[in-house]
């Protein structure tokens, strides 16, 4: 049976170190928690979707190594299907380090091999599950040909493109922004994809409304430091950070992402997924490393009562 929501990105083994304060590169210092677990931008997506109840398979590398071997058996003890994660011999998994202290403040160590990159033949091997599900979400931290391929077969089946993030070559943008249905970027991201600062509301609704005249019907855009805005053909929506006992942001984009692609999926309101997903995002910033840990009371605890419109 088809998954609801493919997700084309990045898998790696997320090591989680808790420590009292912040260590010095060339350090040590007492480890409070050491954790590893399944992370990556594409897998926590994929985790997160299937906490939503949402069916999903992943497409991504791992090598061909112990390592990969356990990160795929915990994606499927997490329901994530893993059917198009390659096992690509000569290459070592990718490794993210994220250390995280008393003050929630973090640094990460990234060992991400080449190899751990999707490319366009695995995208191509996956053809039949993105051409069948509701929608796809691709990072554009991978090889900007390899997630342009991904866009345009799903485009062309009518499957719904949810792109995250900007693309590393910047004269492919113009192309992925026609074939996406939904556009997530951060602040430094949003810049990336208009030349333009986003560091106010208003400034933010002129940048949406400009990609969405280049493609996408929904263009979601972070505002550093106060919220997101939602833009699409219903209206435009901003909506600030939940207060809420921050440990760790990491992993709440993806969150976001996540929650947001499943709620239109099951063809939620615009207003609705947009408030779901920053409730997401919050949860995920109450506990350390990227992981999600998403359930209905958190969602309902955290969701925002109001948003406020912005005339775009």
């Amino acid at each position: 049976m088809p998954s609801e929501v493919v997700v084309v990105g990045q898998i790696a083994r997320d090591l989680v170190i808790e420590v009292p304060d912040a260590p010095a590169p060339d350090s040590s210092a007492a480890v409070r928690h050491r954790r590893e677990l399944l992370g990556g931008k594409g897998a926590n997506q994929a985790v997160a979707l299937s906490q939503l109840g949402t069916s999903v398979s992943l497409v991504g590398v791992v090598g061909q190594d112990r390592t990969g071997d356990a990160l795929r058996a915990q994606a499927r003890a997490d329901r994530i299907g893993t059917s198009h994660v390659v096992r690509r011999p000569g290459t070592e998994t990718a490794l993210i380090v994220d250390v995280v202290d008393d003050d929630g403040r973090r640094r990460y160590l990234e060992h991400i091999p080449d190899g751990t990159l999707v490319t366009e033949t695995d995208v191509i091997a996956a053809s039949g599950p993105i051409r069948a599900a509701g929608s796809l979400i691709v990072q554009l931290q991978q090889p900007t040909p390899a997630a342009l391929l991904a866009a345009r077969l799903a485009h062309t089946a009518g499957t719904r493109v949810v792109l995250d993030g900007a693309p590393q070559d910047e004269s492919l943008t113009g192309d992925l922004l026609v074939l996406a249905d939904v556009v997530r970027a951060d602040g430094h991201e949003a810049e990336l994809l208009t030349g333009e600062s986003v560091d106010e509301v208003g400034a933010a609704a002129r940048a949406a409304a400009d990609l969405r005249r280049r493609g996408p019907s929904v263009v979601v855009l972070e505002v550093s430091g106060q919220g997101n805005l939602f833009a699409g053909p219903e209206g435009t929506w901003f909506v600030p950070h939940v207060e809420t006992e921050v440990v760790d942001p990491t992993g709440a984009g993806d969150a976001l992402v996540a929650t947001l692609t499943a709620a239109l999926t099951r063809r939620r309101p615009l207003e609705t997924a947009a408030c779901l997903a920053v409730a997401a995002a919050a949860a995920t910033t109450e506990h350390a490393g990227g992981r999600p840990c998403l359930s209905r009371p958190d969602l309902e605890r955290l969701q925002p009562r109001q948003p406020e419109t912005v005339d775009a």
